[in-house]
């Protein structure tokens, strides 16, 4: 009798485990199964591209994306870039995406990378007001002039400097439009400095009338401070308290000279003697 009851238990451990282990081989067997994701194409750069480069299909292609992973601006035909300048680097294999190409009719090169409403000026620079070349494409500066006071109540206390603009996007080092990879500073004549119309008229007549130098500041650092403007006055006049100039024909006053020693006259009136003084007459 315990005998026949052991082989029962025993079968029905045998059917639970066999159940068992069905199950867990079909839900094995689901999860390996990969449903075969919908794929879309997308356009993005075929190679490091720099600033102003005009798209074509020798420098995009297409890849496969994700369908339901929507990218905004994004292009899914070569025929849609074909002709457009890029406004920004792209590197190998990045999408190219609406907001990084100038307009259709903007052409290529440097003048692409201009958005509307702004404008592009280079003024001549050396060594010293390039910043030893670190003014290079991508980088912030300020803008300073010096130049003689013309005018005003301040004529002739000498020259002044200023800060005329700050925060001021450099577009490009000679005709490079690309900042070195490594940092190396690049010496070059002339800076291209992306500006405003008002601002462009100002830097021009800076740099026309004025002695211009650049101040390199951190890319990441856009406030503007309008520092106060410095007159050469303010540099070489001496501390402390000022010196009084004298006439030009006046020397070294004398001291005024002692009055005379008033005259003493001994009066005697019986046995009484008296010392009356009377004034000396240089005195009136």
């Amino acid at each position: 009798m315990n005998t026949n009851r052991l082989l029962i238990g025993l079968v029905i451990a045998l059917v639970i485990a066999f159940l068992l282990s069905s199950f867990v081989y079909k839900q094995f067997e689901k999860a390996s199964i990969v449903k075969p994701t919908s794929t879309q194409n997308l356009v993005v750069a075929a190679v490091p591209l720099p600033l102003g480069t005009r798209l074509d299909a020798s420098n995009v292609r297409l890849i496969q994306w994700p369908a339901n992973q929507q990218v905004a601006g994004m292009f899914t035909r070569v025929e849609d870039v074909a002709n457009r300048a890029i406004i920004t680097p792209l590197a190998e294999n990045e999408p190219v995406l609406e907001g990084k190409l100038a307009p259709k009719e903007s052409g290529a090169g440097l003048s692409a990378t201009i958005p509307e409403g702004m404008r592009g000026v280079s003024v001549a620079v050396n060594e010293v007001v390039g910043v030893a070349g670190f003014v290079t494409p991508g980088t912030m500066v300020d803008v300073l002039v010096t130049g003689r006071m013309m005018g005003g109540a301040n004529t002739g206390q000498g020259d002044i400097t200023r800060t005329i603009l700050e925060n001021i996007r450099v577009l490009a080092a000679g005709q490079k439009v690309q900042q070195d990879r490594e940092g190396k500073p690049q010496t070059v004549a002339v800076i291209t400095l992306l500006v405003t119309p008002d601002e462009a008229s100002k830097l021009t007549m800076a740099s026309t009338d004025g002695k211009i130098q650049l101040a390199l500041r951190n890319t990441v650092d856009s406030k503007k401070i309008d520092p106060p403007t410095i007159q050469q006055a303010d540099l070489f006049t001496a501390s402390g308290p000022k010196l009084t100039i004298k006439p030009s024909g006046g020397g070294k006053k004398s001291a005024a000279p002692p009055p005379p020693p008033p005259y003493v006259i001994e009066v005697i009136t019986g046995n009484k003697r008296e010392n009356k003084s009377f004034p000396n007459a240089k005195d009136h």
